[in-house]
């Protein structure tokens, strides 16, 4: 079997054919190119560079966020677009279980992290080697975030470039017990993406229409429109 897989949810991009269990090609780049301009040609290149056409491939996998609007909605659009048009499934995972994947051999509990700006994060804390969630996916005040994990009074490895932002005051509050990945391990794989996907019951191609993101949190452009709508209201 063949997949595809198309990560896009933050700034780092990674894309990647596996076929039967074996990676053949993957892109992982973190570099300041968006997401409009560099994904639809790493597609490209992984499929040429894997020896196949679109039309072999049999599922497609795409990391369905949360993590950048515009990233989230650039990978889905994409993977929409080509799973409806080669008539494939499409399978979503989190984000943030993705890159929580880099370290699924880790006995820690494994915090995988994205800053959402103005001290806010999305976050996600799993078991290292089973993945099961110890927290589940959201958006939170990094202060609201520590509180939860300073409850755990366990060990918990941090996981992914934007952790650098937040160390500091990681440190602060759970001492010891926060831990830092390797920054080799920071980028999310689009071959992790597609090895936690293909454990899923496969959906129908027909389900690829009611297929949509998972923000974790409204846009700050809709958030504004509540607040209008309210004052209005009064």
């Amino acid at each position: 079997m063949i997949w595809l897989g198309i990560e896009t949810a933050n700034a780092p991009l990674s894309i990647a054919i596996v076929k039967d269990g074996k990676v053949v090609a993957e892109v992982v780049q973190n570099i300041k190119l968006t997401h409009s301009v560099g994904a639809m040609p790493a597609i490209e290149e992984v499929i040429n560079k894997a020896g196949i056409t679109s039309t072999e491939i049999d599922a497609i996998a795409v990391s369905e966020g949360p993590g950048s609007y515009t990233g989230v909605r650039i990978g889905v659009t994409l993977a929409k677009t080509l799973a409806w048009s080669l008539q494939k499934p499409l399978v979503g995972v989190s984000s943030l279980k993705v890159l929580a994947a880099n370290v699924r051999v880790s006995n820690y509990t494994v915090c995988a992290l994205f800053d959402a700006r103005r001290q806010n994060v999305y976050a996600g804390v799993y078991e290292g080697i089973t993945q099961t969630p110890v927290i589940e996916d959201h958006h939170d005040h990094i202060d609201g975030l520590l509180t939860k994990l300073d409850a755990l009074k366990r060990p918990v490895l941090f996981v992914g470039t934007d952790v650098e932002v937040y160390f500091e005051k990681i440190q602060e509050v759970l001492g010891e017990r926060a831990v830092r990945v390797p920054y080799t391990l920071d980028l999310p794989r689009a071959s992790e993406l597609i090895a936690v996907a293909e454990v899923q019951e496969l959906p129908s191609v027909d389900a690829v229409h009611a297929f949509v993101p998972q923000y974790r949190r409204i846009a700050e452009a809709e958030a504004n429109w509540i607040k209008e709508q309210k004052k209005e209201q009064q």
